[in-house]
């Protein structure tokens, strides 16, 4: 009794909290997070006749997606694949879950956020944190040197999520990868390429594509004075300076992770840097990096990219970063990071309107080259040259979802072309020998289960439905041999033969 009163105590001042915090207008996540801790303790309550209470919720990090939702992501999905396609890649599928040994290894810091499988009395098993390693296991496995695929599927990441900025623990990815030997940055360039015709197309604002080199990177961490077997740490605190002053990465660089002071201020010298084409002109002449080999050839390189993505008519959006790191270890050559960007007016609208968590949606493409990644798991180490691009889906929605709300257009969540309608009672079964027409000729039809349904209740479900024809028949259209195809927007009507509608009907809804 004592233990339930003080649940029940417990449940008690959460539930305040919760209402504190919503009279506050606190942010959605953290009312989120603070209503799944008092459904779990009004769980461990349960109800006084001693009976387990189920609560109903995904596990956290997850969610569901309503029909109107998926819908939209259906349209995101469409456009990203098209675009695939129309650069000539192919597709694949790989398991969900790998050999623990496959991950193992490849992602640096972010290691720990993989999901680890319970044992099963056979394989040690995780399930795939990206669509990248994986890859590379089936071109080795597969003895495949040349192939340009794309791969939409769902990972698994162990993270913090943060809902409303679409970070999520499964969520899916959408890759697109070049593997083979080519000459310098062509394969490059094209991935760019199609990082600014999605973002383009999909219409969520500003964007700006940044751009750096692995091996620009090292190079200036060896002018630098770092130590080589600091050079994945320091990278990884370089990649945080897009959301962390530069104050805050030179004390985890120097308190945390142990670098001179001296080295941290020169490589501050570098990071706070970028720009196009004039920038690396700049580099190749500076006096310490210019006598680094690696940096050298990845400046080299990022010339002749940058006189590619001129060629594309790409550059307008795309920089040149001395500050991004990005995290992963696999990444051997050119890397980049596609973001949104949004002016001051937009930001301030939107935390008067208590919505900041929409402000900073972050990254929402990211990749780069990682020539080594194959040759781990090649038994005699071939290497395969690859470079790739992974569209955030998820932050791409979020962002996506918000404009939907705040247009409050509608949005139809089916393809129905045409509802097969009657005009009088006892005509299901002309209802039902109609729409197996209408059906076998590949018309997207529908009827209401309803022996004798009234017209005005077919034509209603019609507009709430967004279908835009009704196919109507009744007494007189059936001597007659037609059928009264009405438009739900106009309310026109008009008699079609029943030879005829199949094609009326394709030829009116052409255009949705």
């Amino acid at each position: 009794m004592a233990e339930r009163a003080e649940l029940e105590r417990a449940a008690a001042l959460q539930g305040e909290k919760v209402r504190k915090l919503k009279q506050e207008k606190a942010g959605a996540e953290q009312i989120a997070e603070e209503v799944a801790k008092l459904l779990e303790l009004k769980a461990k309550l349960g109800p006084d006749d001693g009976k387990h209470k189920f609560v109903l919720k995904t596990p956290k990090g997850t969610r569901d997606y309503n029909p109107k939702q998926m819908a939209i992501r259906e349209k995101v999905f469409n456009t990203i694949i098209n675009c695939f396609k129309r650069h000539g890649a192919e597709t694949i599928d790989t398991p969900v879950f790998e050999l623990k040994e496959t991950l193992t290894g490849k992602y640096g810091e972010d290691s720990k956020l993989i999901y680890d499988l319970k044992d099963q009395g056979g394989e040690l098993l995780s399930l795939r944190y990206d669509l990248t390693v994986p890859f590379a296991r089936y071109l080795a496995m597969n003895k495949i040197t040349n192939i340009k695929r794309y791969h939409i599927a769902k990972v698994y990441r162990r993270d913090n999520p943060a809902m409303t900025r679409g970070r999520y623990r499964e969520f899916y990815q959408c890759d697109f990868d070049i593997a083979g030997q080519y000459d310098p940055m062509i394969p490059d360039a094209e991935c760019l390429k199609i990082v600014h015709e999605i973002l383009s197309e999909l219409e969520l604002g500003d964007f700006l594509i940044k751009v750096n080199d692995r091996r620009i990177l090292d190079g200036m961490f060896a002018v630098c004075g770092v130590p080589d077997i600091q050079f994945r740490t320091i990278c990884s605190s370089v990649d945080k300076l897009d959301k962390t002053p530069w104050e805050e990465v030179k004390n985890e660089m120097v308190g945390e992770k142990g670098l001179a002071s001296e080295a941290a201020d020169l490589i501050g010298e570098y990071v706070q840097n970028n720009g196009g084409l004039d920038l690396i002109e700049k580099l190749l002449k500076d006096p310490k990096l210019s006598k680094n080999k690696l940096a050298l050839d990845g400046l080299n390189d990022m010339k002749t990219l940058f006189q590619y993505l001129e060629l594309f008519g790409v550059t307008d959006r795309i920089s040149f970063d001395l500050s991004l790191a990005r995290g992963l270890d696999y990444y051997t050559g050119v890397i980049y990071e596609a973001i949104l960007i949004q002016n001051q007016g937009e930001q301030q609208q939107q935390q008067n309107d208590h919505t900041e968590e929409s402000v900073s949606v972050g990254s929402v493409a990211g990749g780069g080259r990682y020539d080594g990644l194959v040759g781990m798991f090649d038994p005699k180490g071939r290497k395969v040259p690859c470079v790739g691009v992974s569209i955030g889906i998820e932050r791409i929605f979020s962002i996506m979802e918000q404009k939907a709300e705040a247009s409050e257009e509608k949005i139809r969540t089916t393809e129905t072309q045409v509802l097969v309608a009657a005009a009088q009672k006892k005509l299901l079964e002309e209802r039902m020998k109609l729409i197996s027409e209408l059906w076998n000729a590949g018309v997207k039809a529908e009827l209401l289960y309803k022996k004798n349904p009234k017209l005005l209740n077919q034509l209603q479900y019609c507009e709430e439905s967004g279908i835009p024809l009704v196919a109507i028949i009744g007494e007189q259209e059936l001597k007659d041999g037609v059928v009264k195809l009405r438009d739900v927007s106009t309310r026109e009507e008009v008699d079609v033969s029943r030879e005829n509608l199949v094609e009326e009907i394709q030829r009116r809804t052409s255009r949705f």
